[in-house]
């Protein structure tokens, strides 16, 4: 069964202002973009963005094999997982957003190097394995069946939505770069909308059931 409209559109609204935070994914990004042009930065952001399938086939073996053991256990995986997503918020709050975009010191590279370079960065960073394990579960709803179908669903929503907006960060990079260059404030207030998404979302998955 396919995941609900509301599902959908709840979750792809948390997912593309978490994308677009301050992080080192799409500032690098911008770096690469500013400094070797906008196709490299978009091959580089979509290489990351398709990252999060290897994150998403992980979730999905992960949450689905909890279901079946004990629906209990995914009980716990979703309390973890808001305490995770509350610590995450709360850092992000109490950051001071001193986000800057440098051209990044890279030589000059093909696209199926970059591509791949942002594909291995994003797929052994342990932190987005973590992330996607207390995000996912948050959005799966128990009564609608399969949870580890669900779960699969949103992390392929979450890729397609970070491979259009990561495109977007490339293209665009030399503008938004020398934006937040020129905006200290920029990222500050980025940090705050995206860590009080993460408490929201972290309270909600461990005391809304």
């Amino acid at each position: 069964m396919l995941i609900s409209p509301e599902q959908c559109l709840g979750f792809l609204g948390a997912a593309m202002l978490i994308t677009i935070s301050p992080g080192p994914d799409n500032l690098m990004v911008l770096s690469i973009g500013m400094s070797r042009g906008r196709r490299q930065g978009m091959v580089f952001g979509i290489g990351c963005a398709l990252g999060c399938l290897s994150h998403t086939l992980l979730a999905t073996l992960g949450v689905g094999a909890l279901i079946k053991a004990s629906p209990l256990a995914f009980g716990a995986l979703k309390a973890l997982g808001g305490a995770y997503l509350i610590w995450l918020g709360i850092g992000a709050l109490r950051s001071r957003g001193g986000a800057r975009v440098a051209g990044a010191d890279v030589p000059d590279e093909r696209l199926g190097r970059l591509f791949g370079k942002g594909l291995l960065a994003n797929m052994i960073n342990p932190k987005v394995v973590l992330f996607f394990l207390s995000f996912l579960p948050q959005f799966v709803d128990a009564g609608r069946g399969d949870a580890g179908w669900q779960t699969a669903q949103l992390g392929v929503l979450f890729t397609l939505q970070a491979v259009v907006l990561f495109s977007l960060l490339g293209y665009f990079s030399g503008a938004v770069g020398a934006w937040i260059n020129r905006t200290p404030g920029a990222g500050k207030w980025m940090d705050r909308v995206a860590g009080a998404i993460f408490v929201g979302l972290g309270v909600r998955l461990m005391f809304v059931r």
